[in-house]
């Protein structure tokens, strides 16, 4: 007769402390992020430091253990919203502020939470800025290897 609870406690579970390497690829193959040639990713399960999906899925895995984990956007970094792009002034952002597409700036909202924002264009004195995240709307998969479990 076999201890199905030993089986459990042998992989990771809520409240352990993890490392993971991962590389994560969106649906057209474009490598957005790796912990490789870096320390692994550390965290502990449950403590929702990570994107929730990636986190659960890491529940039950061994030391050594690798999958490929699929999270749709909606489960990742939400989906794109149209009302978190605006068009401003640029005189609305200090001049000592470089501002160039594809540049990011930062701005306090006003219940004081912290927002990066993307520059998508610019023409004439509008600029145009985007909330999102700029992984939102994005179907996400992560080769995952969790290489230590504390």
């Amino acid at each position: 007769m076999t201890d199905e609870n030993t089986e459990q406690t042998s992989g990771a579970k809520s409240g352990d402390t993890v490392k993971l390497h991962y590389t994560g690829t969106l649906d057209d193959g474009t490598q957005f992020d790796s912990s490789a040639g870096r320390e692994p990713l550390e965290f502990k399960i449950g403590e929702g430091t990570i994107i929730p999906a990636l986190e659960t899925s890491v529940i039950g895995m061994s030391e050594g253990e690798t999958q490929t984990v699929k999270i749709a956007a909606e489960d990742a970094y939400g989906l794109h919203h149209e009302e978190a792009i605006q068009t401003v002034d640029r005189s609305m952002i200090p001049e000592e502020v470089e501002v160039v597409v594809g540049g990011q700036l930062q701005a306090t909202a006003p219940n004081g939470q912290q927002l990066l924002l993307i520059v998508t264009a610019i023409e004439n004195d509008q600029v145009t800025l985007d909330a999102n995240h700029p992984l939102a709307g994005k179907d996400l998969t992560f080769d995952i290897e969790l290489v230590a479990i504390a």
